[in-house]
Order: structure tokens, then C-alpha cells, then sequence
């Protein structure tokens, strides 16, 4: 089913998402999907449209920037450090956006869980460490996460990390440093490595930049993590929605 373009605020941002619902009507549970740093576009907002046809959820594409923007190349990386940076500002758009989805009529607002791919999947770990989420799943997602080091024992959430092995901006230092954090807050987490796999691996648009030692779609890399997330949500969704 078509998406619907859905407006609200976040970090003081007017924000233009695209919420999907299953065909199937009733409370459901809702999954926030959020996008690499470019900023919201047909990536996500597939993904999510994909979420709600294949898996009964209602998702909705999380804006990032404003007005469904994208930045440019030369605008990312500035734009990604302030971002980063400003912690406050950071939970704020995360925030904004599950407030929105859990306000949805026929949104189980208890049962959400948060996906991202690359920044996005930074974005849904940064969730975690402050709200009530089920899981947070990112793609290709980077691991610094502002908030982990002073709020790793705050995660309720279940965590899964989706990785190229070869990924050159996610070197194994980072990873490990993801993961003992986690392991020392007691969170319940998995990290799956794709063999031969490097950034961007779920977005066939990646190939379009010309640099397949950094970025390159990997369609069995795309498909088996889709499997992964879809089992996890399983997981961490079961159970009666509430009468």
C-alpha cells in the first residue's frame, strides 16, 4: 500500500516522514526505520513500505534533516558532526519520531522496535539507551554511539548488529568496542559479520558512487539480514496486542 506522509516535530524540526500500514487493520506493533545521512529518501521509505507489506507492521521512514531534505555529499559530513555532537539535540530527533509512530491509531505503542541503516542505524541504538524500545537493529550502522558509554545499562532493548566484515568504516577496534560495552551492561545483543561485504551492502544505489572498495550493494548480504531483523521483530513482538 502507498505510503502516507506524516508531519511532526523533532528537535524543534518540522519533519515530513512516510508512514506505512498492513493491509490487514487492528492494533499492530511499529517499527521506525531511519535513514543513512544523506537524509530520507526511496532507500528507507522502500524498506519501510516493504516492513508493513511483508511483515504486518506499521513503520513509518523517519525524516532526518527537515522537510523530507537530503544533503549533498559536501554537506554531510559538517552536518553529521554537529548532529553527533549535540546529544540533546540527536535524542530529540529520535525521539520525535517514535513519539509520532506511538501515537498512530492502530499503533501498539508498547510493542516498537527501531531500524537504521548506516547514520539511521546509529540512530535507532541511540534510541535504545533512552526509551522503552523492543529492538534496535541496524544495517551497516556506525558504532560510536553518543550516549553508549554513560547509558549502555539504561538499554532494555535487544540489540543486532547487521556488518560487512570489510567494511572499512567499521574496523574491528569499533566493533569491539561496541560489544564489550554492551556485554558489560548485561544487554542482550548479536553482531553478524557478511564475509567479503563492505559499506551500503542493503542499498542497490550504492554502486552508483564508484567506489566499491568503501560502498557496493551485496544482494545476498541485503537478503540475509532482512531475514535477521525479520526473525528478531518476531522475537521481540510476539504475544496478543492489548484488548
Amino acid at each position: 500500500m502507498p505510503g502516507q506522509e506524516l508531519r511532526y516535530e523533532a528537535d524543534g524540526l518540522a519533519m515530513v516522514g512516510s508512514l506505512h500500514r498492513p493491509a490487514v487493520g487492528g492494533p499492530a506493533p511499529g517499527v521506525l526505520v531511519f535513514p543513512s545521512a544523506l537524509g530520507l529518501g526511496d532507500h528507507a521509505i522502500g524498506k519501510a513500505e516493504r516492513i508493513a507489506r511483508e511483515l504486518g507492521y506499521v513503520a513509518l521512514a523517519a525524516d532526518l534533516w527537515g522537510g523530507r531534505r537530503q544533503l549533498g555529499l559536501a554537506e554531510v559530513m559538517p552536518a553529521l558532526d554537529a548532529l553527533t555532537a549535540d546529544v540533546r539535540g540527536l535524542r530529540g530527533r529520535v525521539g520525535g519520531a517514535l513519539a509520532a509512530l506511538a501515537g498512530q491509531p492502530g499503533v501498539d505503542a508498547g510493542r516498537i522496535a527501531a531500524i537504521g541503516f548506516c547514520l539511521g542505524g546509529t540512530m535507532a541504538f541511540e534510541l535504545a539507551t533512552c526509551s522503552d524500545i523492543k529492538a534496535a537493529i541496524g544495517f551497516h550502522s556506525g558504532l560510536e554511539v553518543p550516549s553508549l558509554a554513560a547509558d549502555a545499562q539504561a538499554i532494555q532493548a535487544k540489540i543486532l548488529a547487521l556488518l560487512g566484515a570489510d567494511d572499512p568504516s567499521i574496523p574491528p577496534e569499533a566493533r569491539s568496542a561496541f560489544t564489550r560495552r554492551l556485554t558489560e551492561a548485561g544487554v542482550d545483543w548479536q553482531m553478524t559479520l557478511y564475509g567479503g561485504v563492505v559499506h551500503s551492502f542493503t542499498n542497490p544505489e550504492a554502486d552508483k558512487g564508484g567506489r566499491p572498495e568503501f560502498a557496493r550493494y551485496d544482494a545476498r548480504a541485503d537478503a540475509r539480514s532482512w531475514r535477521q531483523m525479520a526473525a528478531l521483530l518476531d522475537e521481540v513482538f510476539a504475544g496478543p496486542p492489548p484488548a
